[in-house]
């Protein structure tokens, strides 16, 4: 069932943009990807929060895991199907929109 909807959000994609859907996936992940995260960082009973980078697993990881809760969010008591939503998802990603 997963696969069926990936390909058909593929599909709408190569539909609306006219470009190669795998293309247009890694550019997505490449701007929805985060960049910068927050740890917590504890000495003497203190605790605060500290910027890092985070590594390329994770921002690919983090990523895909925002594109799939937004799409799913969307298309819960929706009209529209979880393949458009993700379709949706992938082009605003891949066009920096947010």
């Amino acid at each position: 069932k997963a696969i069926n909807i990936v390909k058909n959000a593929f599909e709408i994609i190569h539909l609306l943009t006219g470009e190669n859907p795998l293309e247009v996936f890694v550019k997505a992940e490449i701007n929805a990807g985060p960049r910068e995260d927050s740890t917590r960082i504890g000495s003497g009973g203190v605790v605060r929060r500290q910027a890092v980078d985070v590594s390329p697993l994770r921002r690919v990881n983090v990523a895909i895991f925002y594109m799939t809760k937004g799409c799913r969010d969307k298309s819960m008591k929706s009209i529209r199907t979880i393949s458009e939503n993700l379709a949706d998802e992938i082009i605003n990603a891949y066009k920096n929109n947010p």
